[in-house]
């Protein structure tokens, strides 16, 4: 199997007998076979052995020769090698990441549907570890990844599963993908999209699968407000199931569904969205309702014969006015016709590497308390190009958040975004990641 590559600009004590049962032992030994197989799942690919998986890691190889293992077990077509489909990106310091997708398919019967595709993809990678130092005391943590994304993933190769047993049902072909470097600007989706994957146009809809074990929390479809694919949400509500999400218009999360958006392809991202423990050391298989993740995955079976099996839905672009707190003379980045550049650059990639990650400066404090994540930070490209009302949308902390808003408010002027030839004002999100820096083993 050929390897593609290309390049981007840019983790005792004795205890007697008669004290081990408990509730929750009881409960497991109660649990259906999907709720043990996602337990079980959910528990390797989050464990200590595949350090957080982290974009390029032995970690994350691990997790997709599992992945891909489990995708034949279920009978599917694996169209990867036996490592996942192997890529390369370049990296500011100017070594190449090497990360890679898994990807499987089941073939649809209906003669005039089944050269076309549904992908259903979850996100492979995670932060990987972390040092810090305490009291001059060099520690290290493991950012488990079990909700991010570990709880995608199972229900991916749940899903997978279903659909291959189910197989006569299906109309349209389905592709299935775990994309890794994902947090690497969406690197394998984009790879998948841009390099790999030579049916592109096929492609209908895409559904991802993002951060979906905690229910409690609540459970969303977001859908770039696409009343296409909210008219199937929607019509699934008028039927009895187990849970149904909620439409939500602000987007909770980047994730790869972005990188289908932008070919224009109708994307649905299921969620349960954010929770205390996101991006942190506590994010552990404890954490996860597993229970209610067979709920969360019956109703994704059905969304998904649905619209594998139903009428193709159109791209639709909404109106920026649509969108909850945004200023009716304020259009979304990706609704412009021609994008705001920096640089010369549409690419977002390009003002991280050339400006932000050149001035950000970590805050010592930080690194001294060994805080890092992803504040994400909105901000609006006037009519003559300049920065403004740069805000944290979705905080770490004080000093991180604080540093984020700053290199972003002291970029330089953009070229500004164009809707059909007329300068517009455009509001951006991007996420500005602080990491720490693993600790070199000797």
């Amino acid at each position: 199997m050929r390897r593609f590559f290309f390049i981007l600009a840019l983790l005792p004590c004795c205890i007697p007998v008669f004290g081990q049962y408990n509730g929750s032992y009881a409960s497991e030994l109660n649990e259906s076979e999907v709720v043990s197989s996602m337990r079980e799942q959910i528990s390797f690919l989050s464990s200590a052995a595949l350090e957080g998986r982290k974009a390029g890691s032995e970690g994350e190889k691990e997790a997709a020769v599992y992945i891909r293992e489990a995708f034949e077990s279920y009978g599917l077509d694996v169209f990867s090698a036996d490592e996942g489909d192997v890529f390369g990106m370049k990296l500011e310091s100017g070594d190449t990441l090497v990360s890679r997708n898994v990807m499987a398919f089941i073939p649809g019967y209906d003669k005039n549907l089944r050269d076309h595709y549904i992908v259903i993809g979850a996100r492979l990678d995670n932060l990987g570890t972390a040092s810090y130092t305490v009291n001059g005391e060099k520690r290290e943590k493991v950012f488990y990844g079990a909700n991010g994304n570990a709880s995608g993933l199972s229900l991916l190769l749940q899903l997978a599963r279903m659909l291959s047993t189910n197989s006569v049902l299906l109309k349209r072909s389905v592709i299935l993908a775990a994309f890794g470097a994902s947090l690497e600007q969406g690197a394998g989706a984009w790879y998948f999209l841009n390099r790999s994957f030579a049916e592109v146009p096929k492609i209908d809809a895409m559904i991802n699968l993002d951060m979906l074990g905690t229910p409690s929390n609540g459970f969303y479809a977001y859908t770039c407000s696409n009343q296409d694919m909210n008219d199937i949400v929607n019509s699934l509500g008028n039927t009895l199931q187990p849970i149904q999400p909620d439409i939500v218009a602000k987007e909770p999360v980047n994730s790869c569904h972005r990188q289908f958006y932008e070919k224009e392809i109708p994307s649905v991202f299921f969620t349960t969205g954010m929770y205390p423990e996101y991006d942190t050391e506590r994010d552990t298989a404890s954490i996860i309702e597993y229970s209610e993740m067979e709920r969360v995955l019956e109703y994704l079976y059905n969304f998904t014969l649905r619209l594998v099996n139903g009428p193709k839905p159109a791209f639709l672009r909404s109106p920026a006015s649509s969108v909850p707190g945004r200023r009716a003379d304020v259009v979304a980045y990706h609704d412009c016709t021609q994008k705001p550049l920096f640089l010369g650059s549409s690419d977002p990639g390009v003002f991280m590497s050339k400006w932000v990650y050149v001035y950000l400066r970590y805050p010592q404090e930080a690194v001294r308390d060994g805080i890092q994540g992803r504040v994400q930070v909105d901000f609006i490209i006037d009519k003559k190009g300049k920065v403004r009302d740069v805000k944290v949308i979705r905080g770490v902390d004080p000093l991180l958040d604080d540093e984020a808003v700053r290199v972003i408010s002291a970029s330089p002027d953009w070229k500004p975004g164009r809707v059909r030839g007329e300068k517009v004002n455009t509001e951006m999100s991007l996420y500005v990641e602080f990491r720490l820096e693993k600790k070199k083993r000797r």
